[in-house]
């Protein structure tokens, strides 16, 4: 929870700095000077809009996750221009009796072209703000800034730690379901993660068909052991919420999880799509040591190396399970089942 809501006071924290620095650009573009009006009007306006779409709207999330694009874009788009105005009225009002102006003055101001211009001028850059956070999102968190950076302009050598999460018995699930209701529950289910994703600092590098890929930078994973954390984070959630998925989809879903760490490649790569991409036998491994849960019945697999990394934290117990040839491997991979400490 602490994760979530400092990262969403960093991101408004950001946004009432965009919008301090637009209304500079306004007045200086408009009045050719700059003075406090332009934070006056910057600030407030960046503050109710960073409310509004981090903290109002977030909340309403999954009732908008049912709405077209097209429908969201009017919503949004109406409900800013309210709150423009009505800022726009507020401040225009506060500034006035500062100056001592007397109420025409201020009715003559805003009946004048001046409001109508500031309000499309700011309503392209709350366009242009949501683009962003928005394109944040679809990227994964922390993403764009590392296309914005360049930090995998170039191939780079780095060691990181994967997890490949599984659904339990897809095939059967997706059987019952059908495909269209499948995908339902998946995307349920790919949103229920987002919480732990977050609180444990982890990437979402990849989904494939009902498998969810992680990764952590080293230090970002062994802190805490988030590498762990994450996954009995995850499980907890969906035995929490087990009886809303029973009445909404006839099933109760558990994951199962391989995790092992080692070099990789990384770069961006792709010209029409591009993307940051993760070369490395460690992939392949973690992906192992996941398909072995069902060899071993344990939910949760971890490499030997990894393990010796993690085994200081007294909230997991362990269980070796033995040095074992992975499906594929040549070289015997040290395994160890992890589970919460009761």
């Amino acid at each position: 929870m602490q994760r979530n809501l400092g990262r969403k006071f960093k991101t408004l924290l950001l946004i009432c700095l965009a919008t301090g620095f637009a209304g500079v650009i306004y007045q200086l573009v408009s009045e050719q000077l700059v003075n406090a009006s332009s934070v006056l009007f910057g600030l407030p306006l960046g503050l109710v809009f960073g409310v509004m779409e981090l903290f109002v709207f977030s909340k309403a999330e999954k009732r908008f996750r049912r709405w077209s694009f097209t429908k969201l874009i009017v919503f949004k788009t109406l409900a800013y221009t309210a709150v423009i105005f009505g800022v726009n009225l507020l401040v225009t009002a506060t500034i006035g009796m500062l100056q001592g102006r007397q109420l025409y003055e201020l009715m003559a101001v805003l009946h004048s072209f001046e409001p109508w211009v500031l309000l499309i001028y700011t309503l392209v850059v709350y366009s242009l703000i949501v683009f962003m956070l928005q394109i944040n999102r679809l990227l994964g968190e922390g993403v764009l800034w590392k296309f914005i950076s360049g930090k995998y302009h170039k191939p780079r050598e780095e060691e990181r730690i994967f997890m490949f999460l599984d659904m339990k018995s897809s095939t059967s699930i997706a059987e019952q379901l059908g495909h269209v209701k499948f995908y339902d529950l998946l995307n349920e289910l790919f949103h229920e993660i987002s919480y732990p994703v977050l609180h444990t600092k982890a990437e979402i590098y990849q989904y494939i068909g009902d498998e969810v890929v992680l990764t952590w930078e080293m230090d970002d994973g062994m802190a805490n052991a988030n590498c762990l954390r994450a996954f009995f984070m995850f499980r907890e959630r969906l035995i929490q919420n087990g009886e809303r998925y029973l009445g909404h989809f006839g099933v109760k879903p558990e994951f199962k999880a391989g995790v092992h760490f080692g070099k990789v490649t990384s770069a961006q790569i792709g010209e029409l799509k591009r993307e940051i991409v993760y070369n490395g036998d460690v992939l392949n491994t973690a992906s192992r040591i996941q398909s072995a849960c069902n060899t071993y019945q344990r939910d949760c697999l971890v490499s030997g190396s990894l393990m010796n990394k993690l085994s200081k934290h007294d909230e997991y117990e362990w269980e070796r399970i033995g040095a074992v040839t992975l499906r594929g491997k040549e070289k015997e991979v040290e395994l160890f089942s992890v589970n919460v400490n009761h």
